[in-house]
């Protein structure tokens, strides 16, 4: 996507790779997101959404990356976080539906659905500043 970007704005010679500093800044930024908050995704899912154990967790893990495998391979963008949440609700509904905690699995979907608009806002809110300084 950046790469399209340069390459449209006349910053990058078409049919050239990503430079350097974009695949690195790519790099630490996922890094980091993952370092900070990464943790917090995975006791959440593992500990407060479904008491994991071992083979549902496999379970989950295998479905969640057969799904994203498939869907990359036919085209289709998904959120891997949305599709691995949804392997371990399955993997936890399994032994029985009440072994999920339904509440935090909404509070989950919740939070999903305001990423949409709460990104479009900073967005909006970063658009004239980065077009000022571009």
């Amino acid at each position: 996507m950046i790469t399209l970007v340069l390459i449209t704005a006349g910053y990058q010679e078409s049919g050239t790779g990503p430079q350097v500093w974009v695949i690195v800044t790519a790099g630490l930024a996922i890094g980091l997101g993952t370092y900070s908050g990464g943790w917090r995704i995975m006791k959440t899912l593992g500990q407060r959404v479904v008491n994991m154990e071992p083979a549902s967790g496999f379970a989950a893990q295998v479905t969640g990356g057969l799904t994203i495998y498939t869907a990359t391979k036919l085209g289709y963008p998904l959120s891997t976080t949305h599709v691995i949440s949804g392997s371990v609700m399955g993997a936890g509904a399994t032994k029985r539906l009440s072994a999920v905690r339904w509440g935090v699995a909404g509070n989950i979907v919740t939070a999903w659905l305001l990423t949409i608009p709460a990104s479009a806002l900073v967005a909006g809110a970063l658009y004239w500043p980065v077009q000022a300084i571009f």
